[in-house]
């Protein structure tokens, strides 16, 4: 736990917003409206927009998986999944970087040491973002690290204080292995955005609003006290949702953006279809033909199903949680096997949606926005179809005691294997 005499971190608790709040979901479908109004004009800026993100961070949703002794609101995975959905499907711009950004600022509220969560934390919930791959070059420098190399897809990175970050571990020119896994060792490490330089060069289908830039990083003295596991999963400070790992918070984000995305494209095409005028071609009659019925109602159904596939899942991960108990490599599988599945449900859904409309879509509309967003979303390597590999070994039995990792089944850490797995 944190030292009793780190009076920063105790105002920083007793300031929070996410403390007082016990209905996420309603705070998400109350300021939903004000974010649909602002989509547009944060997409022309490539980023969100200071009335967007005054609002985000103003609610507390920057601390919405952070740890309850620094200020963050430790909310039930279940919860957080359905804010994910609430605001992605008024601007999935917006929610992708309140899920991306939870990743990094709820991992490193829970996993830095304590010298670097005063530090990070200290001030009140910061906004935390990049790419946690290990993509760059740490070198063991004294007690902490010389960090070079450069990130593409930093989801949300301009509108941060911090940058979370991945790079492997070199000690005297050599990769560092892990003595747990037997592989070169990988670690987060969490530094000032201003030590970081942004390459600006977002250019993009889709999620234009995320500010997600390239960013580089040239021999950046990052302390020890400022890095962690990428697959640690034992809270210093917090409660039983960090036993989820980086590994399950991140599926839980893009799960919440694949169901908010197409939800919004469903309704954009039925007020669409329903509309007194003009609609296209395909929607000459009002409300539609029976051939596009037949199709809006399937549309609707597989969308239902792969709801009630991802809520099962991650409400099931919840108790598991509340219990106390470590979450299972089986409840790990499932919720990447759901979130492959509302994927391509939702490609699909935003597929018909944009052909049905016409040239419409070919407009800047929400409509066409969501088109663009959810196929760029589509393209994250966190939701290949591959992974529907790693789901089905354990699945038929074949995994044996292997982990999920971000990058899909692993052999378990020395110490889990000691211990008969997990």
């Amino acid at each position: 736990m944190l030292t009793e005499e780190s009076d920063m971190l105790k105002a920083s608790a007793e300031k929070s917003i996410g403390k007082a709040r016990t209905n996420w979901v309603d705070l998400a479908r109350e300021v939903a409206p004000r974010l649909r109004n602002f989509a547009a004009e944060n997409e022309a800026s490539g980023q969100l927009t200071p009335p967007s993100l005054d609002l985000l961070r103003e609610c507390g949703f920057f601390g919405l998986l952070a740890a309850r002794p620094l200020g963050g609101a430790e909310a039930k995975p279940d919860e957080a999944l359905e804010v994910y959905e609430t605001l992605c499907e008024a601007d999935a711009a917006a929610g992708w970087v309140v899920m991306a950004c939870n990743v990094a600022t709820g991992s490193a509220s829970g996993y830095l040491p304590d010298a670097g969560a005063e530090k990070v934390f200290g001030a009140g919930i910061p906004i935390i973002a990049g790419n946690g791959g290990p993509f760059g070059r740490a070198d063991v420098d004294g007690k902490g690290y010389r960090v070079s190399g450069r990130w593409s897809y930093g989801s949300g990175v301009l509108h941060s204080t911090w940058i979370h970050t991945g790079a492997r571990v070199f000690e005297n020119g050599k990769p560092r292995i892990n003595p747990a896994t037997g592989q070169p060792e990988v670690r987060t490490f969490i530094l000032p955005t201003q030590q970081a330089r942004l390459l600006g060069n977002w250019d993009v289908l889709g999620l234009r609003a995320t500010g997600s830039v390239d960013y580089e990083l040239d021999n950046v003295a990052v302390p020890q006290e400022f890095t962690h596991s990428p697959d640690a999963n034992i809270a210093l400070r917090g409660g039983n949702l960090f036993r989820l790992g980086v590994v399950g918070m991140s599926p839980l984000g893009h799960t919440g953006a694949a169901l908010g995305i197409a939800r919004r494209a469903l309704s954009e095409l039925a007020e669409l279809a329903d509309s007194s005028g003009g609609r296209p071609s395909r929607l000459a009659i009002q409300g539609g033909d029976s051939q596009f019925q037949e199709s809006f109602g399937l549309a609707e159904a597989q969308l239902r199903s792969a709801r009630a596939f991802c809520y099962e899942t991650w409400r099931d991960v919840a108790k598991t949680l509340d219990d106390g108990q470590p979450v299972q490599t089986r409840q790990y599988t499932l919720m990447r096997l759901a979130l492959i599945h509302v994927t391509n449900v939702a490609a699909d859904i935003c597929s018909f949606a944009y052909k049905t409309a016409g040239g419409v879509s070919l407009r800047s509309t929400a409509l066409q926005r969501c088109f663009r967003d959810m196929f760029s979303a589509s393209q994250h390597r966190l939701v290949s179809n591959s992974f529907a590999r790693d789901c089905a070994q354990d699945l038929l039995g074949l995994a044996g005691n292997k982990v999920w990792a971000i990058r899909g089944l692993v052999d378990p850490p020395a110490e889990a294997r000691s211990l008969g797995g997990a």
